[in-house]
């Protein structure tokens, strides 16, 4: 009988293929479907060469690379731990499915174009099952990835730092304390001359704990269990919520505004590029930088670019989102090491 971490293995391996294959052989038959119309009804050839096209690209990369690293990565251990910050996995669904599916994506509406020799006779939006197919692979796949070093059956306990609650008052130290004791250390720094200048010991800054509300806590009754919290649960949560910004970008392309127009290419490139940060692992120091270059940076120009040439097809919020995310990063991470914005300061509430 095969034991449970065989068949985990099995599971996942199967579910992670059917994500890197299933969107190419679904999108390329719909432009065979789309390039069909422009040929004799009759005359199958086309529509069946594009499809046996499309499946033989599928064994081939299956063949030649897919299995090939599934085969590494699991037999060459040692080289597995050489990879450092990002994941070889979602590389491949995103070069090898994503980029061909959003590629014919687009053909499938240049080929509709040509058959109605205006943009004006396109359907009124494009389907969404090719977009939200190829998004949900690469979130299937992603929360696989993530998912993998931990056990499906029994409790797992989370131990981030969002789950830490200190009940104790005397654990916390209010900011006037800090604040005397950080003065009494640069005086006593004075008298002793520790320090090399008069202004020295008032200009060393003193970390100081800031106070906030207290989180509840609780340790009987239902509010305990509807407060328990499970980080295998959250990952497929912030898996989904980490892509909401491309799915709106994405939702955008099929308005019959941006797809019968030239506004298709840059939102569909864009929005791959975004993609890109998928590669990387979830606690890459690089991956908020990476989300700022790769996302809400270029997404600015493009909400903007296409609020004002078309209107408000996009959300305002989206845009908002973009720039308030761009804006805090630099101030936050780089403005505040300069001189005039250096001043550590406190709330008093």
């Amino acid at each position: 009988m095969a034991s449970g971490r065989l068949i985990k293995l099995m599971v996942f391996e199967l579910l992670e293929f059917a994500a890197f294959s299933v969107p190419t052989l679904v999108i390329m038959e719909q432009f065979a479907t789309a390039y069909q119309t422009t040929r004799s009804m009759s005359d199958r050839t086309h529509y069946w060469l594009i499809v046996s096209c499309s499946i033989a690209y599928v064994a081939s990369v299956t063949l030649l690379i897919w299995v090939p690293i599934k085969v590494i990565l699991y037999k060459k251990r040692h080289l597995y731990k050489k990879i450092t910050g990002w994941r070889p996995v979602l590389m491949m669904c995103v070069v090898l499915t994503t980029l061909p599916s959003f590629g014919f994506s687009i053909a499938v509406t240049e080929v509709q174009k040509n058959i109605n020799g205006s943009a004006d006779l396109l359907p009124d939006a494009l389907p969404d099952l090719p977009v939200s197919l190829v998004l949900l692979s690469l979130i299937l796949v992603d929360i696989i990835e993530k998912i993998r070093i931990y056990p499906l059956r029994g409790s797992e306990e989370s131990h981030g730092d969002g789950h830490i609650h200190i009940t104790s008052l005397q654990q916390i130290k209010t900011v006037a304390e800090q604040v005397s004791q950080s003065e009494d250390s640069a005086q006593a720094a004075k008298s002793t001359q520790w320090s090399r200048s008069p202004g020295a010991a008032t200009q060393r800054q003193v970390p100081v704990m800031v106070v906030g509300p207290q989180e509840p806590s609780f340790d009987s009754g239902i509010l305990r269990t509807m407060s328990r919290r499970d980080v295998r649960a959250e990952i497929f949560l912030w898996s989904f919520l980490l892509w909401s910004d491309t799915v709106e970008m994405l939702r955008v392309a099929g308005h019959p505004a941006v797809y019968k127009s030239g506004w298709l290419y840059p939102v569909y490139i864009f929005s791959f590029i975004s993609l890109l940060r998928i590669v990387s692992t979830p606690k890459n120091p690089l991956l908020n930088s990476l989300g700022i270059l790769l996302q809400d940076l270029p997404f600015v120009f493009v909400r903007l670019s296409l609020i004002i040439a078309l209107g408000t097809i996009t959300p305002i919020l989206g845009l908002c989102k973009n720039v308030l995310v761009t804006l805090s990063y630099v101030y936050f991470n780089y403005l505040t090491k300069l001189r005039g914005f250096s001043t550590f300061e406190t709330s008093p509430f």
